[in-house]
Formats: C-alpha cells, sequence, structure tokens
C-alpha cells in the first residue's frame, strides 16, 4: 500500500479535547480528527487521481480541474466562517484544541503543500505529456509573427470590445471584485504626468481561459483530433494592454484572482417571506469580504501592496503558486475532443423490468420494489421516467416532489408543470437555500408557481434535504401510491457522474410515511409517528443510535453483530461516541466515508473494531447505505436502509432527512455486492489508520487483473450493470 500523509506534519486531531464537548472525560473524549483538516486530505486524494498514472490523460487533467474547484469552495464556506470567528474575537476552541486562528494557520500549511504538489503536477507531468500528444500551452511570446496577428485579429473582434478597464484616481473608488474572478492589476503613467495611476481588468467570465491557436496562418479552427495549442487569454488581454491605455506607460502588470466568503446567512425567521430572503442573502453574499488572493510568482509588489490593502487582506490571505492562476481553466483542456485519452464512454443501461417503451412502470413497481443504482442503471429510464409517466398519466390524480438540486433546464420541472397545466394536484417544496444553487432554485420556483403548481419552501429553521417523490394513483381497487426514495439529487447532469441508489416502490407502509413526510414539509404537520422511514431531526437520529446501542448488546451476548455504513462524511460527536462503545464491545464495524471523517479508527481499546475506506475514483461516490445484523449471521438478513442523510448533526439534526428500509430480498442482494466490493477494492480504495493518515491500497503482482479488487468499485459495476443486460 501506499501511504500518503499530505498534511506533512500537521495533525489531523491535536492533543486531548477539553472534557466539554465530549463528556465528562471518558474514554471515548480523546480529541477526533479535525473536520477542516480531514477535509483537506479528502481534497488530497481527488489530487492523487491527478497523480496517478495508470487514470488517462485528459481525465487526470479532470481531476486537477475538480481538485481546484474543490478547494474554492472550501474557502468560500469553511475559511470565510474561520476568518469571520477570528474578526469577532472569538477564542472558543474546536473539539481537538484548536481556536479559529490556529486552524487557519494549519489550514495554510496544508493548502500550500497540496498547491505546489498541483503545480508539479501541472508543469512537470501533465503538460509534457500533453505536449507528446499535440497538445500544448504555448506562450504568446513563442508565436510566430503570422500566428500572432491571427491571434490579435481574434483578440480585437472578440476580446477588446468587452474589456472594461477601470481606473483608481479621486474620482473613481478602487472597483469591486467579484467572486472568483480572474482580474489584471495595472500601474501606469499618463502623458504628461508622474504619478502613477491603478487600473484593474476584469478577464471575460464568459470566454474560455484559454484559448484554441490555429494551426497555421489564415486557418480556421483545426478538427480536434488534430495538433491543438492553446494560449491563456489573460495572456493575449497583457500582451495587448496598450490598446486599452494608447500613450500609457505601463509599469507593473500583475494577475490575481479573488475569493470571497459566501457564509453570509440570513435569519429566515426574522423574514415572513423566505424567498426575499433567500434573495437579500445572495445580494449580500455577491458584496462580501475577500478570504483569498491568488497569484503566480514574481508578483509585482506594487500591484500586490495597492490590492491587499484595498481588500484588506494580509500576507497571510496570499496563495502563490505557478501555472494557470485559475485552475478550472483546464477544463478546456480536459473536455478536448480526444477519446484516446479518456476513459470509455460509459452509457447506463436501462434496467432490465423498465426495457422497452411499452413497460408499465406502475405495473412494474406493483409487481416488486425496483431498486437502481446510477450511473450504472440509467436515471433517465427510471426515475426521470416515473415522474414523466405520471404527469401523463391520466389515472394521477397527485404529485408530490423535492427538489435540492436539479439541472438547469430540469425535465422534473417541466413534468410538474405539465401534471399541473392538466389539472392533477402537484406540490414541490424547493430548498432554496441550496448552497450554491439558490438563484437557480428561485427561478424554478417562480415557474412552478406560475404554472400553478403548489409550492412550498419547507419547514422553518430546517433545510429539506431528503429525496422523495409520491405520485398518487385512481386504479381499480381503489387510490394506491407510489414513491421514489433516494439518496441522490433530482439532476440528470449529476446522475451520470455521480454514484446514487434509487427505490420505485408501493409498499404501503412506506408511502404512508411518504405522505406523512410531505404533509409536514408543505402543510407544517407535526407527525413524528413514522413507522418505516427513519425521518430526520424527528426519529433518526435516535433510531440509528438504538440500532447501534443493540448491535453492542448482541455483541457483548454472543450474538452476530455488525455494523455496515457507508456516506459522504461522518463527523457527529454522539453518533462516534456510541460506534466507539460498540467497537470496545466487540462489533465489527465496517464504514465507508468518501470525504471528511472526524472519527479514529483502529485505536486500541477504543477503536480497535472499527475500520474506515475512502473510495475515490472515476464516479463520485454519493449514496447512503446502513446495515445493521440485529442478531443475524445472514448478512441478507437484518436491517438495510439507503436515503440522503451523512453521520453529521447537520443532517440529524438540522435538515429534513429520510432513510428507507430495503425490505426486497433481491434489492438486499444488490446493495450487499456494492458494499462487498467496495470492501475489498484495491484499485480506489484508501485505509484510515489511527494517525490520521490514508493508505492507497494497490493489486499485488499476484493477484488476478481481472479479480473485483483488482478492477476497483467502478470497473465491477459497470460490468455488472452490462451483465445484467447480457452485454458483458
Amino acid at each position: 500500500m501506499t501511504r500518503v500523509a499530505s498534511v506533512q506534519g500537521v495533525p489531523l486531531g491535536v492533543g486531548a479535547t477539553p472534557a466539554g464537548p465530549w463528556g465528562d472525560g471518558e474514554w471515548w473524549a480523546s480529541a477526533p480528527f479535525n473536520r477542516d483538516l480531514s477535509w483537506l486530505e479528502f481534497n488530497r486524494r481527488v489530487l492523487d487521481q491527478a497523480l496517478d498514472a495508470s487514470v488517462p490523460l485528459l481525465e487526470r487533467v479532470k481531476f486537477l480541474a475538480i481538485f481546484n474547484s474543490n478547494l474554492d469552495e472550501f474557502f468560500m464556506k469553511r475559511v470565510g466562517m474561520m476568518k469571520l470567528q477570528v474578526e469577532a474575537g472569538l477564542t472558543a476552541r474546536t473539539p481537538e484544541g484548536l481556536t479559529a486562528l490556529e486552524l487557519l494557520a494549519r489550514v495554510r500549511t496544508v493548502v500550500l503543500e497540496q498547491q505546489e504538489l498541483m503545480a508539479r503536477c501541472y508543469k512537470e507531468d501533465l503538460s509534457p505529456q500533453l505536449a507528446e500528444k499535440e497538445i500544448r500551452v504555448i506562450a504568446y511570446d513563442d508565436l510566430s509573427p503570422e500566428d500572432r496577428q491571427i491571434a490579435d485579429r481574434w483578440y480585437r473582434a472578440n476580446v477588446f470590445p468587452v474589456l472594461t478597464p477601470l481606473s483608481v484616481d479621486p474620482g473613481h473608488r478602487f472597483p469591486f471584485i467579484s467572486n472568483l474572478s480572474n482580474n489584471l492589476g495595472v500601474f501606469l503613467t499618463m502623458p504628461g504626468t508622474e504619478e502613477p495611476v491603478f487600473a484593474r481588468i476584469k478577464i471575460p467570465s464568459n470566454l474560455p481561459l484559454f484559448v484554441r491557436v490555429f494551426d497555421a496562418p489564415g486557418e480556421g479552427p483545426r478538427s480536434a483530433i488534430g495538433p491543438v495549442r492553446l494560449i491563456a487569454l489573460r495572456e493575449m488581454v497583457i500582451r495587448n494592454l496598450q490598446d486599452l491605455f494608447p500613450g500609457a506607460t505601463i509599469n507593473h502588470v500583475t494577475a490575481f484572482r479573488v475569493t470571497r466568503n459566501v457564509s453570509v446567512q440570513q435569519d429566515e425567521e426574522e423574514s415572513e417571506d423566505l424567498l426575499q430572503s433567500v434573495e437579500q442573502e445572495l445580494r449580500q453574499r455577491r458584496f462580501a469580504d475577500a478570504v483569498r488572493i491568488e497569484v503566480q510568482p514574481a508578483a509585482s509588489p506594487e500591484v500586490m501592496s495597492f490590492v491587499l490593502r484595498s481588500l484588506e487582506l494580509g500576507p497571510d490571505d496570499v496563495y502563490e503558486r505557478a501555472g494557470p492562476i485559475d485552475y478550472s481553466a483546464l477544463w478546456s483542456i480536459a473536455d478536448l475532443d480526444r477519446p484516446d485519452l479518456k476513459n470509455p464512454v460509459w452509457m447506463p443501461v436501462t434496467p432490465p423490468r423498465l426495457a422497452g417503451d411499452d413497460v408499465d412502470i406502475f405495473a412494474a413497481i406493483r409487481e416488486r420494489d425496483i431498486f437502481l443504482h446510477h450511473p450504472y442503471e440509467s436515471f433517465k429510464a427510471s426515475v426521470e421516467r416515473f415522474i414523466a409517466a405520471a404527469a401523463r398519466d391520466p389515472d394521477v390524480l397527485a404529485i408530490k416532489q423535492t427538489l435540492y438540486r436539479t439541472s438547469r433546464d430540469s425535465p422534473f420541472v417541466s413534468s410538474l408543470v405539465r401534471a399541473a397545466e392538466e389539472g392533477k394536484q402537484v406540490a414541490c417544496l424547493v430548498e432554496v437555500r441550496a448552497r450554491f444553487d439558490e438563484q437557480k432554485n428561485v427561478r424554478f420556483a417562480r415557474q412552478l408557481e406560475k404554472a400553478g403548481v403548489h409550492v412550498a419552501y419547507g419547514v422553518v429553521g430546517l433545510k429539506t434535504h431528503c429525496k422523495c417523490s409520491l405520485v398518487v394513483r385512481k386504479e381499480a381497487d381503489g387510490l394506491r401510491c407510489y414513491a421514489h426514495l433516494g439518496t441522490g439529487n433530482y439532476n440528470p447532469q449529476t446522475a451520470h457522474l455521480y454514484t446514487d441508489l434509487s427505490l420505485l416502490t408501493c409498499d404501503p407502509v412506506i408511502t404512508r410515511d411518504v405522505v406523512d413526510l410531505f404533509n409536514c414539509l408543505t402543510g407544517r404537520s407535526l407527525h413524528t409517528d413514522y413507522k418505516a422511514l427513519l425521518v430526520a431531526p424527528f426519529t433518526m437520529r435516535d433510531r440509528l443510535c438504538d440500532m447501534i446501542d443493540r448491535e453492542a448488546a448482541n455483541a457483548l451476548a454472543g450474538r452476530p453483530a455488525r455494523i455496515w455504513a457507508k456516506m459522504n462524511s461522518l463527523e457527529d460527536r454522539s453518533v462516534a461516541k456510541r460506534l466507539y462503545e460498540a467497537s470496545r464491545a466487540g462489533v465489527k464495524i465496517t464504514l465507508v466515508v468518501r470525504g471528511f471523517c472526524c472519527l479514529e479508527p483502529g485505536v486500541p481499546d477504543k477503536s480497535e473494531n472499527i475500520s474506515v475506506i475512502s473510495v475515490v475514483g472515476r464516479f463520485l461516490e454519493h449514496s447512503r447505505i446502513f446495515h445493521f445484523a440485529n442478531g443475524d449471521a445472514d448478512p441478507l438478513a437484518g436491517d438495510w436502509y439507503l436515503g440522503s442523510a451523512d453521520w453529521m448533526y447537520r443532517n440529524l439534526s438540522g435538515r429534513m432527512e429520510a432513510l428507507t428500509p430495503l425490505n426486497d430480498r433481491e434489492a438486499r442482494r444488490r446493495i450487499l455486492r456494492i458494499m462487498e466490493v467496495m470492501f475489498e477494492d484495491r484499485r480506489n480504495a484508501w485505509d484510515l489508520d489511527p494517525s490520521g493518515t490514508y493508505a492507497r491500497r494497490t493489486p499485488g503482482a499476484e493477484d488476478d487483473p481481472e479479480s473485483d479488487a483488482t478492477l476497483g468499485t467502478f470497473e465491477v459495476m459497470m460490468r455488472d450493470a452490462l451483465r445484467s443486460v447480457g452485454r458483458a
């Protein structure tokens, strides 16, 4: 196994935790891993995909862009919050014993190390390999005179008219620098004056950051299959600055990128209209404080001093790295039409029970629950089809659905609008507080309301994160309810990129709970007595803790006891305490946690029976699965759940979430297969040890190259999907 300690000496947990946050000094009170440092460790595993020579070249470029995008969000949300705490003078310590100021310093140490690794990967590894494949990013000065003329003509026609230089002088204040914008800071001297003037130029965000250079003088764009030469848009602007400032002397130029805090949040209880509250928050967020500025090496001290002072930032807010300032520009390369440098395109299979346009999806659900694994099985042919069929079906009386994140041209919104226009009762819970999707969701909410859909915005004080739909249908023996419950968003785009699970069912016990859940979401019902679903914040936490305690009691009594769980993140301390107690009782606990994990596995007399695995690779692992043996040695027995909630405080106590049981034995067989493949994965899996270090598993020379363990989770799941339809 390859061991990677990306924190370079910065521990994820620091010393002993004061008794308060964890209890009264009991054995479980030792420090957990810090959430933010653990998250950075997860992003290091993403970066490792870019470093992995076994990954196709353009996929590696894509992972660099993803790493950069993840880091952007981390600074906007987590670093922004830390800085607010520092500015407020808060000295409270995290459960690991860190103040916000100390945590900021540790975050900076880790990020600088990771950024250096990213820059070396791009410059020393990927760029030379791309050049070998005739994909080159070239400097403006290296263009031939003919190519430079062509590039300059393109610049004057497509870029120059869009640019708006903003100068700073007694009559003009320092301009607003928008979040994640790419900018040039320029000091220049105008004719007849000696006093330098500062000007800011924003690189247009609606143009590609890398521009294709024609392959021969006078030619138009060539096929992407041939040689590709790219030049940074920023560099084209810099080399043509004289056009923006004719007659002026350009003294200093520096490119920089600004990140702003997005942790601004309105108190929704102070607003009678949640929609207006969210719109106000978006306006405030746009002008929130800057938290980071990114520059390349050898940035002009004069420009940086002026910009830092104007943005009220300090030296510790500057992040210098080689390569593109904005590594999201690499999407221009990753998206090139070079299938020889990418993973083979995966086309989700249509579930056999839904194959054929003439299949009645409601009849199929009545026959038996339908369990789905996306993106291996088609989201369009199942979940989208379920809602679209309900919108068309004259026997359907009502449709209810939650929308947390969806695509810009969402087919679900179109289906709900159609259903409402045909006279069906349609209700939609639109979560307008979904971070970074607020503006889009506000637009969807207004569109749905205009079509006559009853739109609700959730329970006051709680984000609605559960993924569920309800269809009420008139049938020969009366009304029947059908439900979809899943782990992922109703988003056709991410359904091709994220691994998620879906259950289509008409089980009356489950659907009755779904009816009650929607009454709570849309009508503020106080119903909390759910028979099948585990619903947060009402029953989920207590029921999960009860099941963990039950496993501990079974282990002490000599009965079969095990806990398997898969999620995105784990940081809830009360759940961690229960897991530690269960481990001490002898329960074997295996956790698949893709992202940050604040639980320490493998600690003697505390968590020696707990193992934590992270699976990172081609698709983003997003499904949540929970299994408790309940005294039965057969893993197809016991309790199985899928749903939307991670084991985080916000999910269990601050959001509307739902877990649904899996009762169908075939569905259990398939979900067991998923877990077992991940447990054995030696291609995409990492093991967390007690120090906070992740060790990547690697196949041994003696391992069968066609075995599940050697192929890894993603290849095996694709192979299984093809076999299910007779294509493998």
